[in-house]
């Protein structure tokens, strides 16, 4: 399933509709603002990434009820024919700001929001947050993995382990947004263009009764993308049979592109093999390293200073395993012209419809946060900017390498105290403008 693809407006909670048959009968059908944001970020990460923003608008603007969606309605029992009637002809009419994918942001920071009738913006929360919270955590893990990799070829390998097709592919994405070099997950190429690689199973090796031969079969079949597996059996023995198959590929025009290995001590494998392949004269094939990684991993291999040229990031990345979920929410902040407020323990909200302000130093690196309500200007540059209207699209998506670029350029002018990888004991705190403190004292007031 994708964004925007028909039959997904039931891809909902329960009290969505419910709350929406309430909302009709009474008269509830006024203008809304909500806002997505973190309420904190997790010790394990400085700064979250955009993403997602091209999946959301999708949705939003393909957002239909099918007839077997409305004919489930019709005989769940739960709900009035009249609210199935008017779910017949719905359609998304709001309008969109938000920041650009590939933005860093921060907790309290508005990264979307959403302005429509309350009950087209009260509908949409459970989608917009499904398909903004798995990209932004997979997109920030793989930030993470650039800085500490930097100048290494990364590919997304975690398709096989990730929650679902769509997160897979998402996932692919959210990575390849990030600054990654690719993914394996072919349709990812096929429907983004986003570079694909790949190399071998062991399966592949384990099937011939020679592994040697396994190697010149796959290099035979891929004369100018062989990258070989290299670790089946004896990860050393095997570089030693790449090195003595060379020569006769080499008489067939066919070059060794490189070697991957996926157990082990890749630091002191990868030294071996470097070695084996330099003595044997394939100094320009890669060492390619998969297995279990992440941005510590990477960074410790880096740090020893490991002789490999690219790594294939999988179940960690994918999965986000050490920051599985984040505290992210879809708030009402207006409704019919007037700020609104939660003031829940520990989920408090800002109210009012809000800007982020980024200022940076003379060097182009992020200086300080504002947030603020929308119309009080500040210093710096805005970072929330109109997308949609009427439930359309300003602008057609947004190039996939353009991201890339925002990303990188977002990430060299992030602060070293923000490049870095271990738990933070204080993270980085947007300022509240006194325009928007004064507002919520004035909402608590009454």
């Amino acid at each position: 399933m994708s964004a925007g693809a028909g039959g997904e407006a039931l891809l909902t909670d329960l009290y969505q509709l419910t709350m929406l048959q309430a909302y009709l009968e009474h008269g509830y059908t006024g203008t809304a603002a909500f806002e997505f944001f973190s309420r904190k970020l997790p010790p394990e990460r400085r700064f979250l990434l955009a993403a997602g923003l091209e999946q959301v608008l999708d949705y939003l603007e393909h957002l239909r009820f099918t007839e077997p969606e409305l004919d489930w309605i019709r005989r769940s029992g739960r709900f009035s024919r009249d609210f199935a009637d008017w779910l017949e002809g719905f359609r998304f009419t709001g309008e969109v700001h938000a920041m650009p994918e590939g933005t860093p942001f921060f907790a309290h920071e508005p990264v979307l929001r959403v302005v429509a009738p309350l009950p087209q913006a009260q509908l949409v929360e459970s989608r917009i947050i499904n398909l903004l919270h798995f990209s932004i955590l997979v997109a920030s893990k793989a930030a993470r993995c650039v800085l500490a990799a930097p100048g290494k070829l990364l590919v997304d390998f975690g398709m096989r382990r990730s929650h679902g097709a769509e997160a897979a592919l998402l996932a692919a994405r959210a990575c390849y947004l990030a600054g990654f070099a690719g993914t394996s997950t072919v349709l990812a190429g096929m429907r983004w263009g986003i570079p694909v690689y790949g190399t071998m199973a062991h399966s592949f090796v384990q099937a011939h009764d020679d592994e040697a031969l396994a190697f010149e079969h796959f290099a035979r079949s891929h004369p100018t993308s062989a990258v070989l597996l290299i670790d089946t059996y004896d990860t050393e023995a095997g570089a030693e049979k790449v090195v003595r198959l060379a020569p006769r590929l080499r008489e067939a025009g066919i070059a060794v592109r490189g070697v991957r290995i996926d157990s082990g001590d890749l630091a002191e494998h990868a030294r071996r093999v470097r070695g084996i392949l330099d003595r044997g004269g394939l100094r320009d094939a890669i060492v390619f390293a998969s297995g279990n990684l992440d941005e510590h991993e990477l960074a410790r291999l880096v740090a020893a200073g490991a002789p490999i040229d690219g790594f294939g990031v999988g179940t960690r990345l994918d999965t986000s395993a050490d920051v599985p979920y984040l505290d992210c929410a879809y708030k009402l902040m207006e409704y019919a012209g007037r700020p609104r407020r939660k003031r829940s323990e520990g989920k408090a909200t800002w109210p009012g419809r809000k800007q982020v302000y980024r200022e940076r130093d003379a060097e182009g690196r992020l200086l300080r946060d504002v947030l603020t309500v929308e119309g009080d200007g500040q210093p710096g540059e805005p970072l929330l900017a109109p997308v949609m209207r009427e439930g359309r699209r300003l602008a057609p998506p947004e190039p996939l390498e353009a991201i890339r670029e925002r990303v990188a350029r977002e990430l060299a002018a992030l602060p070293p105290a923000l490049r870095a990888l271990e738990p933070a004991a204080e993270h980085f705190a947007c300022e509240i403008s006194p325009a928007l403190r004064a507002l919520t004292e004035s909402v608590d007031r009454g």
